[in-house]
């Protein structure tokens, strides 16, 4: 296996981009075979977006569980392979494209009715050892999968009667729209509830089942192979969510009327001249903190059963987060107010000793927040992209932070973009020329040489930086344009839809396994 602190490198693909004829990256015979790809490339890390359920936007950073898996990253060709679906029921129709981005309106109409005839199946004609294994699943979960189905099922059932009566907004305002007993989690309401759902909620959980299974087997196999996995948590969760509703005491959230307090966001920076409004509810810290931390224990907890290394988003709100008000349009008219710091993570390495955190580190990092990294010993990010500009080069310029010479220590992960970048291919087409002159002057080269050769020396300049991990997003190794970009941050819409038709070929992997060979970043499996 492939030592924890390793010099090692690895690619950044979510499990939605890879390609599948379900018209989006599954947990089937396709992820199998990119972990072969990746130990042919000599690859010992594979980082992933957040695995949980999403809603309105398709964002894996706004998911209606922290706990939950994404119901449409389950094979279908799978269940049925397990006994557990019969195949006629999970026919993929011709209006779902194997090709091309990802249609999610067109997966979703398809794939959840699909996966809850599964579930029905699996119920009445699975083996009897599968199902001791659900029995035995829902016992180890019910910590979160109880609340979880219920959320689910109640959601599924006033989503729907909102759009009857076209009202606008309601599937994320379940604090509005649902009956007070229920938006409250009353006992009496839920057990009336589950009393008349009873066989939904047992499918809504056999789902659960059904990813993760497929995910334990993902999983294993990637380390029988050497390969480690990079997982992704936000700091925050959304205010549609089974989180929120499920745990109130701990968010800053009227208990009378179910109102947000407070939102999170940033302020203005070189995403966004408003900042970005999130909308998500923020933590009372004090409550956590009374509670011994235990939510967010349990977090990582979860979080390490399913990964190897977890990194968190925006680290710099454990120090300070942004507070906007919640009647705000924008984040320009928010404060910053002190976070949890050390003492959160404390307590979590005391009850995780086990866990591997990466801290993301970008936006506006101050130096207290960079203290809270280092006195944790959390690894923060580099991205090369932001150790350039188009504007002429001085000697601030080379004392950019970004710059391999300028990292302050071997414990950081270096990239050359990640999700919320252009492709570097894509940065170096659509940047003024002085962008592409600076890189390659930086890197030794004739500026006239194209994108691609640019894009490629970028990545052997991350993977011969000094840096532990050397991560590199599948779209620069396959030198894909902005076509391939995840996501842009505060645009709305067509993000996250980003699918490959193939997968990569031997010689892109025989490029990286030379790399990695040169500069001593070999999976040792």
């Amino acid at each position: 296996m492939t030592k924890k602190n390793a010099r090692s490198s690895g690619i950044i693909l979510h499990i939605t981009s890879l390609p599948s004829k379900e018209g989006i990256g599954t947990l089937g015979k396709n992820a199998f075979s990119f972990c072969d790809w990746l130990k042919k490339s000599g690859q010992s890390l594979w980082q992933v977006l957040p695995l949980g359920p999403t809603g309105y936007g398709d964002s894996p950073y706004a998911s209606f569980s922290t706990f939950a898996g994404n119901p449409l990253l389950i094979d279908t060709a799978d269940l049925v392979s397990r006994g557990w679906a019969k195949k006629a029921d999970t026919a993929v129709p011709d209006y779902i494209k194997p090709s091309g981005k990802i249609d999610y309106g067109a997966v979703v109409w398809w794939k959840l009715p699909v996966l809850y005839k599964c579930a029905a199946f699996f119920l009445t004609s699975a083996q009897d050892e599968d199902k001791k294994r659900f029995e035995t699943f829902k016992k180890k979960n019910r910590y979160w999968l109880d609340d979880y189905a219920l959320y689910t099922s109640i959601k599924k059932y006033y989503d729907a009667e909102a759009s009857e009566k076209k009202v606008e907004g309601a599937a994320s305002r379940w604090n509005e729209f649902w009956p007070g007993g229920l938006a409250r989690h009353d006992e009496s309401a839920l057990s009336e509830w589950t009393a008349g759902h009873r066989e939904e909620l047992e499918q809504i959980k056999v789902i659960q089942f059904f990813f993760f299974s497929q995910w334990d087997s993902l999983k294993k196999y990637a380390g029988e192979n050497g390969i480690r996995i990079i997982g992704d948590i936000p700091i925050f969760v959304a205010a549609d969510s089974a989180d929120l509703w499920a745990n109130k005491k701990f968010f800053q959230i009227n208990q009378k009327t179910l109102a947000l307090k407070a939102q999170a966001g940033v302020p203005p920076d070189y995403f966004s001249s408003t900042g970005q409004l999130w909308g998500n509810p923020l933590y009372d810290w004090k409550k956590l903190k009374e509670d011994g931390y235990s939510w967010w224990v349990k977090r990582i907890e979860h979080m390490m059963k399913l990964t190897d290394i977890v990194r968190i988003d925006h680290f710099r709100g454990f120090e300070a987060y942004w507070k906007v008000g919640a009647g705000e349009k924008t984040a320009v008219n928010g404060k910053w107010v002190k976070g949890p710091g050390k003492e959160l993570f404390d307590v979590i390495k005391k009850k995780c000793p086990r866990a591997e955190i990466i801290a993301e580190d970008l936006g506006l990092i101050t130096k207290k927040v960079a203290k809270l990294r280092d006195d944790c010993g959390f690894p923060g990010m580099k991205i090369l992209q932001f150790a350039f500009n188009a504007q002429p080069w001085t000697e601030e310029s080379a004392e950019n932070l970004y710059l391999p010479e300028n990292f302050e220590t071997d414990n950081c992960v270096v990239y050359t973009g990640t999700h919320d970048n252009n492709t570097t291919v894509g940065a170096l087409k659509e940047n003024p020329p002085l962008y592409r002159q600076n890189i390659a002057s930086y890197l030794g080269l004739n500026p006239s040489l194209s994108e691609e050769q640019i894009c490629s020396a970028l990545i052997e300049c991350a993977m011969k930086s000094r840096a532990r991990y050397c991560i590199i997003p599948l779209q620069d190794v396959l030198n894909i344009s902005s076509e391939g970009r995840m996501n842009v941050p505060s645009a709305s819409g067509g993000n996250w839809a980003w699918k490959l038709d193939e997968l990569p070929d031997l010689s892109a992997a025989k490029r990286l396994a030379a790399l990695v060979k040169e500069y001593d970043r070999i999976n040792s499996l």
